[in-house]
Parts: C-alpha cells; structure tokens; sequence
C-alpha cells in the first residue's frame, strides 16, 4: 500500500509544497546562471525511469558549452562556472527535478537515474535498481553519494528496492538534508564530475 499509493501521494504533495515554497530561490538560480551562461539556464537529458521507460530529467544548467578548437567540448572542470560551482555543491541543481516528481517520473527517494547507455552494462542484479521509480536523493546518495564506488552504489540501490519503506524514505530525506548542509560527496575525490559507469569487470 505504502509503495502504490501513499508514496505517490507524498511524492506529489511534497513536490509542490516545495516548489511554492522555494520559487524564490527557484527564480534567483535562474537570474544568476542567465546572467553568467549567456542565457541558458535548465538542460534535459535522456534517463531511464522505472522498468527502463525513458524520460527527460531536468537540471540546472551549471557548465558552458566552451569547446577547443577542434569543435570538441572542454573538460567539465574548465567548463564549470562559478556559480555553477556554487548550485552543485548545494544540490541546488536538482531543484528543477520537483517537476519530474510532479509529473511522475520520478519519486523524493529512490535510485538516481542514470545515463540510458548504462543499461546495456549492467548485470541482473544492478537491472533490479529500475522496479521502482528514481529519486531526487537516495540510499546511495546517503552513503557516499559520488565519492563511493559504481559497485558500491548498485550494491545500495538494490538493497533500497528491497527494503523501501515509509521510514527508510524518511531517514534519507533526513539524511539528504544533513549531506547537503556538509557539502558531503558531491565528487570524485580530485574530479569536478564522477567517472562514467564502465560495466562489470
């Protein structure tokens, strides 16, 4: 009952709750990346949903699209502004992502959606991470968050899709709040982005 039909509704009623509640702050990250990324402000991207069903995630936008003189796009670390700097390291870059929630492509809690080429890559157990719909914040997220290992990430994002409860659900918004406070895990030791899911070695 908790998974079907209160969780849904929680997902809904707190998403717009927050989004009312935030939409000054909502407006202000606008102001500030339009101001220093010549106007481009939010970015979607192909993910894959529950049982894999693709979806258009939206993000703040928090890299320019600088390229080299070969016409290809610079490191992110070179690409990433200063206030995109800023909007990461807050988490703020997932506020856009309360409209996925809206729309029910996404859920508060749940594994974070991936990149679509990943699916080809991943094993039978690392599938299970896609029964239920993907969160904003996570198990894993709550337990190293981009400074963990791809392994280690499956290993808790599986373990989630079996246990998921009300209070499990709590206890990671509760946690959420207290990493994003502490700036915890937000990169790769020495990367201003995670290393790309390679498959299974």
């Amino acid at each position: 009952m908790y998974k079907n039909i209160i969780k849904p509704f929680f997902d809904f009623l707190i998403a717009f709750c927050l989004l009312l509640v935030a939409s000054p702050l909502f407006l202000l990250v606008c102001l500030g990346l339009f101001w220093t990324q010549n106007g481009n402000v939010l970015f979607t991207q192909k993910r894959p949903g529950k049982n894999e069903r693709i979806f258009s995630i939206l993000k703040f936008k928090t890299m320019t699209d600088q390229k080299d003189q070969q016409g290809n796009l610079l490191p992110d670390a070179e690409r990433l502004t200063h206030i995109g700097k800023f909007v990461r390291k807050t988490s703020l870059d997932e506020l856009p992502q309360l409209i996925n929630v809206l729309k029910g492509e996404m859920s508060l809690v749940g594994p974070r959606p991936l990149l679509p080429e990943y699916l080809a890559l991943y094993n039978e157990e690392q599938k299970r991470r896609h029964a239920v719909k993907p969160g904003i914040t996570g198990w894993a997220q709550v337990n190293g968050r981009n400074a963990i290992s791809w392994e280690d990430k499956f290993q808790f994002d599986v373990w989630y899709v079996a246990h998921q409860s009300f209070w499990l659900d709590l206890k990671i918004l509760f946690l959420t709040v207290k990493k994003v406070f502490r700036s915890e895990g937000i990169n790769t030791a020495g990367q201003a982005t995670t290393e790309p899911f390679k498959g299974n070695l």
